[in-house]
């Protein structure tokens, strides 16, 4: 069993910002492989699938970004599922806007969403998709991150769809080292 998280925060208000580029592209693949309708369960949603050969569940959690990490422990403790059959994909203010890169494991780097899973989990070991969302350093980070993306950006983002679509469909026919150099060599959306 895999579990792909899409780190965001839930309600309107948060839909369209940068910190929700987890929920965006999690979002994304589900809808363009018609693979149905989340469900509510641990304060998260989840659809819980078989896809190419793989039981899968894709979860978005609904705790807010910084409390993140609970949800998830619920899930991996209800359905059972290993830190390594983990993926969680959010978004990287150190990496220029449309750029990704796959890591196997690590730091949180400061983000809050990866510092609270590993708190929960007890464990570094889990996949990341890191999307950028590139840093503004005239604007304060917690305003940057919950601001709404330029219609410029928006454009660049729209342009890595099918790039991140293909990614997650490879996730589950690669090891995770070829997935990497696949996909970390590439200068996306450029």
């Amino acid at each position: 069993m895999k579990l792909i998280v899409g780190l965001g925060n839930p309600g309107k208000e948060y839909a369209k910002t940068r910190h929700n580029i987890g929920f965006r592209y999690l979002d994304l693949f589900v809808m363009q492989n018609k693979l149905g309708n989340f469900k509510e369960k641990f304060n998260g949603l989840y659809l819980k699938t078989t896809y190419q050969n793989t039981d899968i569940i894709f979860l978005k959690p609904l705790s807010y970004m910084n409390l993140s990490g609970e949800v998830v422990k619920k899930f991996m403790n209800y359905f059972k599922i290993l830190p390594e059959d983990i993926l969680v994909i959010h978004d990287d203010l150190d990496l220029s806007l449309g750029r990704i890169k796959l890591k196997e494991n690590g730091s949180a780097g400061g983000h809050n969403g990866i510092k609270n899973i590993i708190s929960n989990i007890q464990t570094e070991e889990f996949k990341r998709l890191k999307i950028g969302i590139s840093k503004d350093i005239k604007m304060d980070t917690k305003d940057y991150v919950l601001a709404a993306f330029s219609l410029e950006e928006e454009k660049k983002l729209t342009s890595i769809n099918s790039i991140i679509v293909n990614l997650l469909n490879d996730y589950f026919k690669l090891p995770f080292n070829d997935l990497m150099s696949k996909y970390n060599r590439r200068d996306l959306g450029e």
